[in-house]
C-alpha cells in the first residue's frame, strides 16, 4: 500500500525528463487505442501541436534488431518537435542511439479480454480485407468460423497460451502485453514469463510518463491532462463533448464468452495479470496525488 500524504506529482511524473518534445504513443493491439489516437488528433488542432500516425498496413514491430531500432529513432526523429505519433511499436531505449527519449504513454486492458477482443477481431470482414490487402491472400472457411470456447477446451494450439511460448510458437496472436513495455531484448520474447515482467515493470516506472486504461477513463483522463499538460489540456472536456457518444473500432462480431472459459484463461496469465495490475495502481498513484498538489 502507499501513503496519500506522501505521493506528489513531482515525484511520479516523468514528463519532464523527457528532453525531446515529441509524444509517442506506441500503442498495444485492442486496447482502445482508436480512441486515443483520434482524441490526440483533435487536441493537436486545439492545443497546436501536429499529429501522424502508421498507415494501417504497417506491420506490428515487436522484434527489431540494433540496426532496425537506430533507424526508426531516426525517422522518428525527423518529425521533430511539438509533435505527436502513434504506432503499434515495442518500447525502445532513444538513449541508446544518442537521442533524448520522447514522452511515452499508452493504455493496457484487461490480458484475457484483450487476447479475446484479438481473436474475434482477426475474423472480422475488415480485417480479412485488411490482412489481404497485405498478404494477397484470405484464411480458410475454418478459421473464420471459429469459437473462442471451442477454441480453448479443445486445446486448439491458437488457445493454448503456453507459458514459455516463443514468437514463432505464438505468432499474431499479440498475447503479451507486456512486450510493448519490455522491448526488443530476448528476454522480452518468452510469454508470461518473469523476465519479461520485471523488466517492463522498471521501464513503465522510469520511463513512461503516463499508462491509462480505458477501463478507468476518468482517471486516466485527469492524469493525462495533468501530466502531460501540454498536449492533454482540455482533454477531458473535449473526450465527453464529443468522443464519448462513438466507439471507435468496436467489434459487433465478437459474442459474450462464458465466464468459465475466462478463468481457465487466466491461470495461463498470471504475470501478464501482474503488470496490468501494476500499471492501474501506478495510474491510480498518479491520479491521487494531484490531490496533494
Amino acid at each position: 500500500m502507499f501513503s496519500l500524504e506522501r505521493l506528489h506529482p513531482k515525484l511520479l511524473n516523468n514528463t519532464p525528463f523527457s528532453q525531446f518534445d515529441f509524444l509517442f504513443f506506441n500503442r498495444v493491439p485492442k486496447v482502445g487505442s482508436e480512441q486515443l489516437i483520434e482524441l490526440i488528433r483533435q487536441l493537436g488542432q486545439v492545443n497546436d501541436f501536429s499529429v501522424s500516425r502508421a498507415p494501417f498496413s504497417a506491420p506490428v514491430r515487436y522484434h527489431l534488431n540494433e540496426v532496425a531500432q537506430a533507424e526508426l529513432v531516426d525517422e522518428l526523429y525527423e518529425m521533430g518537435p511539438s509533435h505527436a505519433h502513434s504506432m503499434h511499436v515495442n518500447f525502445i531505449n532513444f538513449r541508446r542511439y544518442d537521442t533524448s527519449q520522447p514522452i511515452y504513454i499508452n493504455l493496457v486492458r484487461d490480458p484475457v479480454e484483450r487476447v479475446i477482443s484479438w481473436f474475434y477481431y482477426r475474423r472480422t470482414p475488415w480485417s480479412a480485407v485488411q490482412n489481404y490487402r497485405v498478404t494477397k491472400k484470405f484464411f480458410d472457411d475454418k478459421f473464420y468460423k471459429k469459437d473462442y470456447h471451442d477454441c480453448v477446451l479443445n486445446a486448439d494450439p491458437e488457445c493454448v497460451y503456453e507459458q514459455g511460448a516463443s514468437f514463432t510458437q505464438t505468432q499474431a496472436q499479440h498475447i503479451r502485453q507486456t512486450l510493448f513495455f519490455c522491448g526488443h531484448d530476448p528476454v522480452c520474447e518468452p510469454f508470461n514469463s518473469y523476465g519479461a515482467l520485471q523488466k517492463a515493470k522498471e521501464i513503465v516506472e522510469h520511463d513512461f510518463a503516463v499508462v491509462g486504461s480505458w477501463e478507468d477513463v476518468n482517471v486516466t483522463l485527469r492524469v493525462l491532462e495533468n501530466y502531460i499538460p501540454k498536449y492533454f489540456r482540455g482533454a477531458t472536456k473535449l473526450y465527453y463533448d464529443d468522443l464519448a457518444k462513438v466507439k471507435r473500432n468496436s467489434n459487433n462480431w465478437k459474442p459474450k464468452i462464458r465466464e468459465d472459459v475466462k478463468a481457465l484463461v487466466r491461470k495461463n496469465f498470471t504475470r501478464e495479470y501482474e503488470f496490468y495490475h501494476f500499471c492501474k495502481q501506478r495510474l491510480y498513484r498518479q491520479y491521487f496525488a494531484l490531490d496533494n498538489v
